[in-house]
């Protein structure tokens, strides 16, 4: 039995991305000159909880000669200034994971402060040039909202890839439910593919066979990667509750337009 979700596979799909002769860069690199022609792989990472797991990713990542960006929540326990310190020196992009609307309650005029302020925070310790939204599903309010009031390019954000990346025109993989594209448990993180529902071994056997032809961007949860069974175990089924959370969330959404 292959076991999915361990670092083993992760460094497995890596390899056959660089196989297929993509360049992997940041995200603000593809904001900066965004080139839909060219074959380039955008590395995201969302660093949720456990950024010990993203310091592991971000060192096996320098080892491959690869570099991408991590998002960071401003959280006591996943803010830690030096080891965000230590994920750029190698040569990767910090950040911010925003939750400022959903953690105001919807409240926009107190949401930009606090944007304003954890972002202040960040750039104290780390250069931070782009930004990238928290789901948090279990909120009725969506994150990226907030630039429906405010510009965060007042503040020197050159992008926010759900405002700045046209998903249409390349090929958008995200682990968010534990699965490849798994959108049918996804509440704020979806766009257009033909990919859905994928195991990580799958997702290998499609770009063996060449069947990918646009820039790739990737996302991962560092969390979910692990050689530890214990966290593995938990991982798999704290997941599988969520992803039942979602399911009965967005069907009542649905319900409700």
């Amino acid at each position: 039995m292959k076991f999915d979700f361990t670092i083993n596979v992760f460094l497995q799909l890596l390899r056959q991305i660089q196989c297929d002769n993509y360049q992997f860069i940041p995200v603000k690199d593809f904001l900066s000159i965004p080139d839909y022609a060219k074959r380039i792989a955008i590395l995201r990472h969302d660093v949720d909880k456990r950024p010990d797991f993203a310091l592991r990713m971000a060192k096996l990542e320098n080892g491959l000669n690869i570099k991408g960006t991590y998002y960071f929540r401003i959280k006591n326990n996943i803010f830690i200034p030096d080891l965000l310190k230590e994920i750029a020196s190698l040569g990767h992009e910090i950040g911010y994971h925003y939750e400022d609307l959903s953690d105001s309650n919807g409240d926009f005029m107190k949401a930009w402060e606090t944007f304003q302020l954890n972002l202040s925070r960040m750039r104290n310790e780390v250069d931070v040039t782009s930004i990238c939204m928290h789901g948090s599903p279990l909120s009725k309010f969506k994150n990226i909202d907030l630039w429906k009031k405010y510009n965060y390019r007042d503040l020197g954000i050159i992008g926010e890839p759900y405002k700045d990346i046209d998903f249409k025109k390349l090929e958008y993989f995200t682990d968010t439910g534990r699965k490849w594209n798994k959108f049918d448990s996804s509440i704020n993180d979806f766009t257009d593919s033909s990919y859905l529902n994928l195991s990580t071994f799958e997702l290998i056997d499609i770009l063996k066979k060449g069947k990918i032809k646009r820039p790739i961007f990737i996302n991962f949860h560092p969390q979910r990667w692990t050689e530890n069974v214990f966290i593995w175990t938990q991982e798999k089924y704290f997941q599988f509750v969520k992803n039942i959370i979602k399911r009965s969330i967005k069907t009542k959404n649905e319900i409700t337009k």
